[in-house]
């Protein structure tokens, strides 16, 4: 039976060698749980919000908003699953999804129907469309990313091994200051950035050089994972 107490999982580690203390429930939740948590930037305190909030949508990106305004909210455009997807060597994977647009699949005819598209309780998981990487990126007319399904994204937006899925994971590093970085495998000099370097409301988020030239970034393109509870505190009275 499922208990809001938390067992203490002490330094846990997530994608690198950067140790989650157990009480960061928000990358607990978001890495461990599978709970659904807003992605705001270290910058400015704006959070990803899909370009396009429809689920018929998966031919448009990302940007950073600086406002929760209610039709977001309502379409859970602000909330995002980082969902776990296997492992790269050591590193573990993840999918990073929307909760927008989400689809539940009709359940399947027949009793003692399994497959890989149901969860434990044997009910189908749900649907969600998920960031996507363009095969050439990073380049000046691919570095872009969209949020879509595995098979409705178009050609270049899918695995160059022939798998869908290839464009469309993630290394998820802790870093030392608390926050998160993106890294996609296909690419794994990049990280999860903004259009022209610039961290503005409406930005357009994009696949820009680690400069840094490791897995934890920089903090200029570092997210905070915040769970329900503090979606309405102020940026600066939750980050500083």
């Amino acid at each position: 039976m499922y208990t809001q107490e938390r067992t203490a999982m002490s330094n846990l580690v997530v994608g690198g060698p950067v140790a989650v203390n157990s009480y960061d429930n928000a990358i607990v939740a978001a890495l461990v749980e599978n709970r659904p948590v807003m992605l705001v930037h270290a910058f400015n305190g704006g959070y990803l919000r899909p370009a396009e909030l429809r689920e018929e949508s998966h031919d448009k990106g990302v940007q950073l908003a600086t406002a929760l305004d209610p039709a977001t909210k309502e379409a859970k455009g602000h909330l995002w699953y980082v969902t776990p997807a296997g492992f790269f060597g050591q590193r573990p994977l993840y999918v990073i999804e929307s909760a927008a647009g989400q689809v539940t699949p009709e359940p399947s005819v027949g009793a003692g129907v399994t497959d890989a598209g149901r969860g434990d309780d044997g009910v189908p998981k749900p649907r969600r469309r998920r960031v996507t990487v363009h095969q050439d990126a990073p380049q000046s007319t691919a570095d872009t990313v969209q949020v879509g399904l595995p098979d409705k994204v178009g050609d270049k937006w899918r695995g160059k091994n022939g798998a869908p899925e290839d464009t469309q994971l993630w290394i998820v590093t802790v870093t030392p200051w608390g926050g998160i970085t993106f890294v996609p495998i296909t690419h794994p000099d990049t990280i999860l950035g903004f259009k022209d370097h610039a961290v503005t409301a409406n930005s357009e988020a994009r696949l820009t050089y680690n400069w840094g030239g490791d897995f934890t970034g920089t903090v200029i393109n570092t997210f905070y994972p915040r769970l329900p509870s503090d979606w309405d505190v102020p940026y600066h009275h939750v980050f500083t």
